[in-house]
């Protein structure tokens, strides 16, 4: 199985790094998951996605450690 690096990327106004990260937890908690993603491989290729909610929720809804590929 392959190894990937997930960034969210979201922008917030704040005044230190400190606040951003706060500001970045509490939409975790509260809202919707983010759509917006850099993905980067083992090789180092970086991708910037945008998720469909739709199906995001519907992968997210079904148990994937059911796939055999994952034993």
């Amino acid at each position: 199985m392959r190894k990937f690096t997930v960034i969210v990327t979201e922008e917030f106004e704040a005044d230190t790094a400190e606040e951003a990260a706060l500001l970045m937890y509490q939409q975790l908690t509260n809202g919707p998951a983010p759509l917006h993603y850099s993905v980067t491989d083992e090789t180092k290729i970086a991708t910037s996605l945008a998720l469909d909610r739709k199906k995001a929720d519907e992968f997210a809804s079904v148990d994937h450690t059911a796939d055999p590929g994952n034993w």
